[in-house]
């Protein structure tokens, strides 16, 4: 194995912090695609913190399933491992009751469900945050490294944020489409026609 020394976070800067904060609010703010919000998310996290890649993945509750939504720095082949089961993913129940997790060795922690796939794909430290709306979790953020890195409370505070912001738009898109089909409903039922919003 290679030198196994966790890398510093210093080679992070609040500079890049800031710029993908803007970036992600930037994107927030001019779209309700979700898709397109997501993926930005996901890719200016990815470039700021310096990690290899992001994901965001959101509860199906009705399945138990964690379904992804974006990612960004991840092979098909990796995102293809197979489902992500709340119930057969330790860290995932504990980031869904609200707590962040930090893995340092994906690889090797028996908590990580796809720890072969992890090694595969070249995956090591990995840490998760909750997507939460109005104190409930309704998914997962990640981020992960190709070394072992060890991060610091700025980092988890950033990505916790980027996590709020992403659950914000993940809220925005699912009430926009409320009112839409809502409207489409009432204008179907007063002139008998699809009247588009």
């Amino acid at each position: 194995m290679a030198d196994a020394t966790p890398i510093p976070t210093r080679y992070r800067s609040h500079k890049d912090y800031y710029t993908a904060l803007y970036q992600a609010a930037l994107t927030i703010s001019s779209s309700l695609e979700l898709s397109q919000v997501l993926q930005s998310i996901v890719q200016c996290t990815t470039d700021a913190m310096r990690v290899k890649a992001c994901s965001v993945r959101l509860l199906d509750a009705s399945s138990g399933q964690l379904r992804l939504s974006a990612s960004y720095g991840l092979s098909e082949t990796y995102l293809a491992k197979g489902t992500v089961l709340v119930d057969l993913s330790q860290i995932d129940s504990v980031v869904l009751h609200g707590n962040t997790v930090q893995i340092a060795d994906a690889r090797t922690d028996p908590r990580f469900q796809y720890q072969e796939a992890a090694r595969e794909e070249g995956l090591v430290s990995i840490l998760c945050v909750p997507l939460e709306v109005r104190g409930t979790a309704i998914g997962v953020m990640r981020v992960y490294t190709d070394s072992p890195t060890s991060f610091e409370e700025d980092d988890v505070r950033f990505l916790a944020v980027l996590a709020s912001l992403a659950a914000l738009a993940i809220e925005n898109a699912r009430l926009y489409e409320s009112v839409r089909s809502s409207y489409e409903g009432v204008m179907a039922a007063l002139w008998g026609t699809n009247v588009p919003l």
